[in-house]
């Protein structure tokens, strides 16, 4: 995909509706008003995915609105890591979590806490 035709509002990252009725109920307990979406350097791979619950959204935040009334705020500056990945929730036996499926990543670390990118 060329950056011409990259549209980050349509393309940045898509979520399930697993994934969003998460999202609806951690946001109601909490009482914030937004998801956060970022990465941080770590691991031995390089890069970790960090989501927080939040009340405002930092100045470079691109904007998604999510079904339920849920806003996704994710950072530009993690955009060339995260652009393309889809978030789902998955229950798997008594383990529920948050995946992260990102055509970027072409290696996880060993215990599976950061990834590397194409």
């Amino acid at each position: 995909m060329s950056i011409a035709s990259f549209d980050p509002q349509q393309q940045a990252v898509l979520v399930t509706p697993a994934a969003v009725a998460h999202f609806k109920r951690q946001l109601d307990k909490s009482q914030n008003k937004a998801v956060r979406l970022s990465v941080k350097q770590s691991g031995c791979t390089g890069w970790m995915y960090v989501v927080d619950l939040v009340d405002e959204p930092n100045a470079n935040d691109l904007h998604m609105p999510l079904a339920e009334g849920v806003e996704l705020l994710v950072d530009s500056e993690s955009l060339s890591v995260v652009g393309g990945t889809e978030i789902d929730y998955v229950i798997e036996g008594v383990n529920r979590q948050l995946k992260f499926n990102n055509p970027r990543v072409k290696d996880y670390c060993g215990c599976g806490e950061s990834f590397s990118v194409n």
